[in-house]
Formats: structure tokens, C-alpha cells, sequence
């Protein structure tokens, strides 16, 4: 078979995905391994082996770390990224080396360093937040080097580990906490314990299919005494509950033999979320739980934002106005009321006052469309911090767990606002029984046994969303902590922090692009972190600049002189960037009065022509055109979504809008729910793509060729149904027909597939070489 590496696939490791329809599979644990092993030979086998990447970061801003071990040399320690493997220093931080980059997944849950002999070291699999960046693992592994070998050593349909612990004068005995999998249910969760260093494994607590465990913690001083958390959650790609009666704590005597319950006094009802706790070293008849408690709250929801510099209007119009206005009250409306009405309601830009009128005059619009221009729409970024709901609270026992009290009198809802899927851990000094830090949006402290909480992350500018901390157990001032900025170091129990992130590049990106600049420039959305931009020679520690903040997304240059970029944040919100001017604008387009609100994807997709880079294109579940650099829009395709299915999450949105590099008005256009278009007329009519292809699959790429008309290139994935299969298709005839090009490619979600700019593939069955790097 004539071999070629002129298609680069970039496969999305082991992840997940599920929605109500169960005809897709989850992948068993059977193919699940078997996709292991076979990246693992063809990586073993591929003459790409040794090709060396270079570092050009970024470091100064960096990714989430989800876990850190620290040795009992305190200048060796371990740092688990959430997507970036395992990686390790022996000089406090100075320097950091990876150490776990060619195992059978980087996504991280946990790890568990013995404390009876250091060269042993756990690590769990698979990230345990729950979130949309959060990817599934192999199992766990142990390395008794220090991470110099590694084996696996089971649990491989785990997929997601909430905890790790070692015995801690007996490292043969390791209990393992297993969340399970994200988008189905699986029996292959609970707590899982061993008593011979991982050769075999007995569950010794189970909830349910659909209830995992994600925290434990031992006693300090009896290792018979321990307390573990179960977390009752299910994402689906448009749905997420993360609370249910599943979720409690549970309490073992006999060293994790036998669990029972132990919730008097702890909340019991559907509305407990994820928890997490620990023991007070100074004194360990004491305990403390951080709930995430989903429960609707009794105070009123806060006031809406305001965008920009909005003023409060008197009389200002609102929607609801236009329900009974009359065709000549809408037409005697001032202008300038009606301008600010219609920028307050994020009307599309080509709906000026003059031209609302002349619309309404002719009647292609009616004031009742007007009053209804909002109906339905939900403003999802909105929704992450506006619910009234009761959000963190502190709870405390006094008798190692068997008995619980909320203490916490500061109001923690904006802890983690609606989102405490994502967090929910909490530390205790190791001097003082009655400091107390929570780890969320912010850092917070209680210095009061946990009754009122202050920040104490403002000094050193430490970067938002706390993941994890270690606390010095012989100093108590001595803290590290990770969060979705990478790692930081205080030496003054959190009143000031330093960065430590000038060696470990472990950013998530969501999408990367480069500029015709010499040397050109690399560009990326990164999660949590923006859109940064940086040159193509830098060195690992060289800075890169920020364009951009939220949930960096797409990314588009406009070469022609490489100063215009259009980026943004997460469902949509893109603007204009003028990099020599510091000019931004604001581009997302608004839907045309009559059709429903925009439905934005959380990586909303975005791309400039390849004939004319004043031309953009943006989706919601319309395809949007541009002719003046998002200035102004045009609707030109229908809603090409399924729209059958709607939950707490955004979905039935385009995923892909591509354009052909050799035919202006040739689209390519594909949603979450599986469908794929083409127009071949600037939009004059879309035709369905979907037969030949697997249904109902995530539409991750499409890529039409630029040596060829009517060559296409797709990859799809059923990752948010748990299931890991490759699916990567070819046509020669503008979709009409799809041909499979997944070869001998492992069974692995696939993200993207790109074309070589300069050589064309030479076959339409390929041969594909593995390449890994970090």
C-alpha cells in the first residue's frame, strides 16, 4: 500500500460523549484496550519516532493542574496537568521535565506518591471535572523508579479517576476512587482497593451505574479511618446534571473493607452535588466538607450585566413595548431611543432605526416579531453565573466524619457560581484546625474554623479557577497551588504568590493559526486563558502576548498585513483586533428579525475568505457572511441543525464552516448533532451531505482540498457519547459519496485533519505514522 504522510491527523487521545440516544455504543473495555496497544505498536514502529518538536511555549500563561505530590525531599515534587501528562522537578520548581508523555492518555484525574518510599508513584487517568476540556483516561499506572518506567495497572474503563491514596506504612495497599464514565453509565466505578500493589483489585464500595467516587481522604493518624465522597453526574452534549441522591459521604473503620454513610447533619436530598473534604493534621477528630449544593436558592438573582458603558435610560423601550404598538407609534418613535433600544437588545447591526422603519413600512417585519426578537434566546455565559441557586457551602465535624454541622455564615455563592462541577476542593492547615482554604473562582480563606471566608489570592496576580493545593506539612506558610494558570508557590501561608511556569507548556488549546509575518507569528485560544499570540522562534520561556480573555476560541488573521485578527471567547463572543492600534470592535452577528435567536457553540466556529479576507463567516445554527470584516452580516443558510434536542447546555449549533481555498461560494458547513452541508452558491441553497457517513457524530473538522475541486476531507466523533472510534472520511465529489481514509489508524476520537499546503496525499487509502509529543 503506497504510503503517505502528507495528511496530518490530530486524534483527541481518549475522551467521551452521550446524549437520551442509546444506539450509539459506548467503546467496551475490550476495544478500549485494544486501541491502546495498537497506538502503542505503531508508536513503537513508526521511523517518525524520533522527530523532535520544539518548544516555543507559551509559559507565562499556562494550563490546568488538576493534582501535586510533593516528596519527602521537599524539592522534588510532581504536577498532573489536566491535559499535559505528568510532569516532575528535583529543584523546587526551577526546572520541570515530563514524564509520562507516552502512556495511554494525558488527561489526569489524580496521583498518590507513597509516603513509606518515594520512588513509588500512582497516577489516575482521566480528568475528574466533569467540564467540556475534560478527556478520558486508561486506568491508572505505577511507576516504582519515580517516574523514570511505568505500568498499567488496570482499571482501564475507569476513564475518569477522582482519587488516589497510598497506605502510608504500606504502599502494596492503594485505594482507588473511579468517577466512571462522563457520557454513559458504567459499572466500572466506586472504589476500587488493593492489598498487593495493584495485581489485583477488589470494589469495596459501589453506588449505582451512573454515581462515582470522587474524593477520599485518610485519617491522619489511623489509616483504618477513612472518608470517601460519591458524586452522582451525567453530561450529554446538550445536557449536564451534576447533583443527585447518589451524592454522600461514606465512612469506613476497617480500612476500606466495609462503607456506610455517615450524613447526619449533611444535606441528603437531589440537589447535592460534587464534594470534597480534609482532615486537620493538628488535630484529626476534625473535618471539613466544601458541598456544591444545587438547591435553588431564597435570595433574588443579581441584576443582569450591562455591556460597555451603558447608561441607565429613563423610560427606556423594551420588548415587550412592541407587543400592542400600532404600525404608526412604531414609525413616530425618536430615532435615538429607538438606537438605544435596539444596541440594548443586541439587535443585528443592520438594524438601524432608519431601516427598522423601512422594514416595518414595507412589511417585511411586524412590531410583534420586534416584541419577540429575544423569544428563547438564552444568553449562555449568562446562565454559568446568574442562577440563583445556593452554590458552596462549608460543613465541619468534630468526630472524624461520623457527624457534620454547616458552618460557613459568608454567602460562597460566587464561590463557583453555578459551575461547582468544576471544582470542589478544600484545604486545611497543617498547623492550625481552624484554617481553612476553598478553592474555586478565587482562592478564599477562613481563619475562624470556616465561618467567614476572605480572598487571598489578590497579591502576585495568581490566575482564577483553583484546581488543587499541597500545604507543607512541616510549615504551614509554605503552600503550592494549581489552578487553570498553571502552578504557584507561597512561602506566606497564600498572602503572596509567585508563578513557577517558565518550563511547562501544558496549555489546552481549542484551535491554533499562524500569520505570513517573518518570523511569523503562532496563534491560539486556550481554555480558561484567552487568545495569545507569540513568534514561531521563540524559546519555552520567551512571553507571548494576550489578544484576547475568557475561553480563548477561534482564531483568523487577515495576512494581507497581519495586524487584523478576529478571535474571541466562548458561544460566540468574537470581535475585530487591530494588533498595531489596540482598535477592537465587536463582530458577532445578531439573528434577522423573525428568525429564532442565535444558538452559539462554546467554540463557535469563525473563518475569513481565502479570496477576499474582508470576507467572514461565522455559525450559530445559521452560516452568517460578511462583506465588510464583520461590520455588517447576511444570513445565508436556514437553521442546518437537527434542533431536536435542548438541555442546560448550548446545542444544535454549527460546528465547522469552511470554505473551498479554489471556489468562491463552494460552503462546507457541519453541526453537533451530525448533520453536514454544502452550498454552492454563496448560500442560494444548502444540500445534505449526511449519507455515507456514520450519524448523529460530532462534526469535529472539515477540510476542503486546494489541489483539487470537489475533494473534501471530514473527521466526526462520537466522543460525548463515550465512544472512542475513529471516523475519518475523503470524497472527490463535493460530499456526494465518503470514502473511509481511517486505515490503520487506532480507534481513537478524532478532532481535526488538515491538508499539506504544499503536497497533495497520493492515495485515498493511506497508511497512517504515528507522531506523539507533549
Amino acid at each position: 500500500m503506497q504510503k503517505s504522510t502528507y495528511l496530518i491527523l490530530a486524534a483527541a487521545g481518549l475522551i467521551s460523549f452521550s446524549t437520551l440516544a442509546q444506539d450509539i455504543k459506548p467503546t467496551s473495555e475490550k476495544a478500549l484496550q485494544e486501541s491502546v496497544e495498537k497506538h502503542k505498536a505503531m508508536l513503537s514502529s513508526t521511523p517518525l519516532k524520533e522527530f523532535k518538536a520544539r518548544n516555543v511555549g507559551p509559559t507565562n500563561m499556562s494550563g490546568r493542574i488538576v493534582d501535586i505530590e510533593v516528596a519527602n525531599d521537599k524539592n522534588t515534587f510532581y504536577i498532573a496537568a489536566a491535559s499535559g501528562g505528568v510532569w516532575k522537578t528535583e529543584d523546587n520548581g526551577q526546572s520541570f521535565t515530563p514524564i509520562f508523555d507516552h502512556q495511554g492518555a494525558l488527561g489526569m484525574g489524580a496521583m498518590a506518591l507513597s509516603p513509606s518510599d518515594n520512588n513509588i508513584l500512582w497516577v489516575g487517568t482521566g480528568e475528574d471535572n466533569s467540564s467540556r476540556s475534560t478527556y478520558a483516561g486508561t486506568g491508572v499506572y505505577k511507576s516504582t523508579d519515580g517516574g523514570k518506567t511505568w505500568s498499567h495497572m488496570g482499571l482501564i474503563h475507569s476513564q475518569h479517576i477522582g482519587q488516589i491514596l497510598i497506605h502510608p506504612t504500606n504502599p502494596d495497599v492503594v485505594w482507588v476512587g473511579s468517577m466512571g464514565g462522563l457520557y454513559s453509565k458504567n459499572k466500572e466505578r466506586g472504589i476500587y482497593k488493593t492489598a498487593d500493589g495493584g495485581k489485583s483489585w477488589k470494589k469495596v464500595l459501589y453506588i449505582d451505574d451512573n454515581t462515582g467516587i470522587i474524593d477520599i481522604q485518610i485519617h491522619p493518624t489511623n489509616p483504618d479511618v477513612l472518608l470517601a465522597a460519591s458524586w452522582e453526574r451525567f453530561r450529554q452534549a446538550h445536557d449536564f446534571v451534576g447533583n443527585g441522591k447518589g451524592s454522600a459521604i461514606w465512612r469506613s473503620e476497617d480500612g476500606g473493607n466495609t462503607w456506610k454513610k455517615a450524613v447526619e447533619g449533611f444535606p441528603q436530598d437531589e440537589f447535592v452535588g460534587r464534594i470534597g473534604f480534609d482532615f486537620a493534621k493538628s488535630n484529626p477528630n476534625v473535618v471539613y466538607a466544601l458541598l456544591d449544593n444545587q438547591g435553588k436558592s431564597d435570595k433574588p438573582a443579581p441584576e443582569p450585566r450591562r455591556r460597555g458603558n451603558q447608561q441607565q435610560e429613563e423610560n427606556p423601550l423594551k420588548l415587550e413595548d412592541f407587543k400592542d404598538m400600532s404600525l404608526d407609534q412604531a414609525l413616530a418613535l425618536e430615532d435615538k431611543r429607538l438606537e438605544s433600544f435596539l444596541r440594548r437588545n443586541q439587535f443585528a447591526s443592520k438594524y438601524t432605526p432608519s431601516e427598522l422603519k423601512r422594514q416595518l413600512k414595507i412589511g417585511k417585519i411586524t412590531t410583534t416579531q420586534i416584541a419577540n426578537y429575544l423569544g428563547g434566546a438564552v444568553d449562555a455565559n449568562a446562565a454559568m453565573f446568574g442562577a440563583p441557586i445556593k452554590g458552596a457551602e462549608v460543613y465541619r465535624s468534630e468526630d472524624t466524619g461520623k457527624t457534620w454541622k454547616k458552618v460557613s455564615e459568608s454567602d460562597l455563592s460566587r464561590l463557583y457560581n453555578t459551575y461547582g462541577y468544576y471544582f470542589g476542593e478544600i484545604r486545611v492547615s497543617t498547623s492550625d484546625e481552624n484554617e481553612v482554604f476553598v478553592l474555586g473562582v478565587p482562592l478564599m480563606v477562613s481563619r475562624d474554623g470556616g465561618k467567614n471566608f476572605a480572598l487571598t489570592d489578590s497579591i502576585g496576580d495568581p490566575h482564577a479557577d483553583h484546581q488543587s493545593m499541597w500545604i507543607n506539612p512541616e510549615d504551614s506558610k509554605h503552600i503550592l497551588l494549581g489552578n487553570d494558570g498553571g502552578l504557584y508557590r507561597s512561602y506566606g501561608g497564600g498572602a503572596r504568590w509567585d508563578h513557577l511556569n517558565t518550563q511547562m507548556p501544558i496549555s489546552q488549546f481549542y484551535s491554533i493559526m499562524v500569520d505570513q509575518a517573518t518570523p511569523y507569528h503562532i496563534y491560539g485560544g486556550m481554555q480558561d486563558n484567552g487568545v495569545w499570540y507569540g513568534k514561531s522562534t521563540n524559546k519555552p520561556e520567551d512571553p507571548w502576548e494576550p489578544l484576547f480573555g475568557g475561553d480563548g476560541m477561534v482564531v483568523a488573521v487577515d495576512t494581507r498585513n497581519n495586524d487584523i485578527v478576529y478571535t474571541g471567547s466562548q458561544f460566540g463572543n468574537y470581535a475585530r483586533i487591530n494588533k498595531a492600534t489596540g482598535e477592537r470592535r465587536r463582530i458577532t452577528p445578531g439573528h434577522d428579525i423573525g428568525n429564532a435567536p442565535n444558538r452559539w457553540n462554546w467554540r463557535t466556529p469563525a473563518e475569513l475568505s481565502y479570496h477576499n479576507q474582508d470576507i467572514v463567516y461565522m455559525g450559530s445554527q445559521y452560516v452568517y457572511q460578511s462583506l465588510d470584516q464583520g461590520n455588517t452580516w447576511t444570513t445565508i443558510s436556514p437553521d442546518l441543525t437537527k434542533n431536536q434536542k435542548s438541555g442546560n447546555v448550548p446545542f444544535a449549533t454549527l460546528t465547522v464552516v469552511e470554505e473551498s481555498p479554489l471556489e468562491f461560494g463552494t460552503l462546507y458547513a457541519g453541526t453537533d448533532d451530525g448533520n453536514v452541508w454544502i452550498t454552492r452558491n454563496n448560500g442560494g441553497n444548502w444540500t445534505s451531505l449526511n449519507a455515507g457517513l456514520p450519524q448523529d457524530r460530532w462534526v469535529s473538522s472539515i477540510t476542503p482540498s486546494r489541489f483539487k475541486e470537489g475533494r473534501a476531507y471530514i473527521t466526526l466523533n462520537g466522543y460525548r457519547y463515550d465512544e472512542f472510534n475513529s471516523y475519518v472520511y475523503m470524497s472527490e465529489d463535493y460530499g456526494k459519496t465518503w470514502t473511509s481514509i481511517k486505515s490503520n489508524l487506532p480507534e481513537e476520537a478524532a478532532n481535526i485533519i488538515i491538508e499539506d499546503p504544499k503536497m497533495p496525499p497520493l492515495a485515498t487509502k493511506l497508511d497512517w505514522e504515528s507522531i506523539s509529543a507533549t
